[in-house]
Formats: C-alpha cells, sequence, structure tokens
C-alpha cells in the first residue's frame, strides 16, 4: 500500500520561510515514494472555521459514550446542527486518518502558531484519540532566535506548544521540527549584522529538510 502525506501550509504569505521548507521535505518525500500520495491544505488560502457550539457536543458525547475510535465519531450526529459541525470536521479528519506522516509547515506569530494551524488542530481533535504510528514533522520559521541557550528560549511558545499537543492529546513522540531562524536580518536595520547567521540558519535547514524528506 503506498504511503500519504498530509502537508499543511499555514503562513499568510505566499512566499514564505516556512513554505519553502515545506516544499522541500514534500518533494523529497515524492522522490522517494513515487507512488506516494501527497495530500496538501493551505489553511490560509482555505481557511478552517473556528469551532462552535455544535462542535462541542459532538465532542462531549464521544468523551460520555467512550468513542475512541475516530471511525465512529459521526455516531454523535443527533441534530441538524451537528451535522452541519460534522460537515466540516469530516473532510480534515479523514485526511488526517489517511496520513502516514503529517507535515506542518507554520511561521512562529507572537511567540506560537498561527491562528489558522490552530483552528484546524480544534477541528480534528477529540478526547482520547491516539494517532501513533503515525509521523509529524514541522517546517517553521522565526523572525528571531529561539532555540536552547538563546535568550529568548523561554519565549518559544511553538515548538513546546507542539511537542505537548502531539504527545498529550494524539500519543505520538515521533515528531521532528526543521527550522529556518532570524528572518526579521532581512528588514529590521537593528538586526541586521545577524544577517549571516540567518543565511546559515535558512541553509541548514533547507539541507536537514531534504535529508528528512528522503528518509520519511
Amino acid at each position: 500500500m503506498s504511503p500519504t502525506l498530509l502537508h499543511l501550509d499555514a503562513s499568510a504569505r505566499r512566499r514564505s520561510f516556512s513554505r519553502e521548507l515545506g516544499d522541500t521535505v514534500a518533494d523529497a518525500w515524492l522522490a522517494a515514494h513515487p507512488g506516494g500520495t501527497h495530500l496538501h491544505r493551505d489553511l490560509a488560502l482555505d481557511p478552517v472555521p473556528h469551532i462552535g457550539e455544535a462542535w462541542t457536543e459532538l465532542c462531549d458525547y464521544v468523551l460520555e459514550h467512550r468513542i475512541t475510535d475516530p471511525r465512529r465519531y459521526q455516531e454523535a450526529v443527533r441534530t441538524p446542527a451537528q451535522a452541519q459541525a460534522w460537515s466540516v470536521v469530516e473532510p480534515l479528519l479523514s485526511e488526517l486518518l489517511a496520513a502516514d506522516v503529517v507535515l506542518m509547515a507554520a511561521p512562529m506569530y507572537n511567540f506560537s502558531i498561527p491562528a489558522s494551524l490552530k483552528a484546524w488542530i480544534d477541528q480534528v481533535t477529540f478526547p482520547k484519540m491516539s494517532l501513533a504510528p503515525r509521523r509529524f514533522v514541522v517546517a517553521h520559521a522565526r523572525g528571531g532566535a529561539y532555540g536552547p541557550g538563546t535568550p529568548r528560549h523561554a519565549y518559544d511558545h511553538q515548538e513546546a506548544f507542539l511537542r505537548d499537543f502531539f504527545r498529550g492529546h494524539y500519543a505520538v513522540d515521533d515528531v521532528t521540527f526543521v527550522g529556518t531562524e532570524l528572518v526579521n536580518t532581512l528588514l529590521d536595520p537593528d538586526l541586521a549584522a545577524l544577517r549571516a547567521r540567518h543565511d546559515d540558519s535558512r541553509a541548514a535547514a533547507l539541507s536537514a529538510a531534504r535529508k528528512l524528506g528522503g528518509a520519511l
């Protein structure tokens, strides 16, 4: 059976460093799996709506009735409003369940993830679900430097949130992060002296993305 890659883009920019990295991972994956299926969803171009009360009712039913198999979630639909909420969830969840690898290409916005990605996460996440042994990859870009040992490491609520989320909600520990940092050196005069560090970060990230995509 051929493998499937679910590729999500969340950057509001059409030309962005997170999209560049995500495309690099996807291209290398496709080269390594010529018969594979590449599902691409642009969450910025085609936003997922935020969850509403009917979605919470679906979630409550699943929890109350101890439904842990996503294939049974539709049993929670009992009203027209819930049917409408399910019509949003179902195609997103089907793509997620079909995937062997989930690739999220996302910039850091305000120390965390874009609202477009958070809306997708909210729609497809239900109580006590497990997505193991799927693999998750996050291709990210950041205006500054937030890695271990940097002054702003404590403000990194992007990687920390996603790692905790994958582990806590999806029971998935197999997560790989690859990212370009200091992209604001291209614009901010106060960071111009760090431009070479950005260039090095981008080159290293692209190289890592190619290797990663081919090895998934």
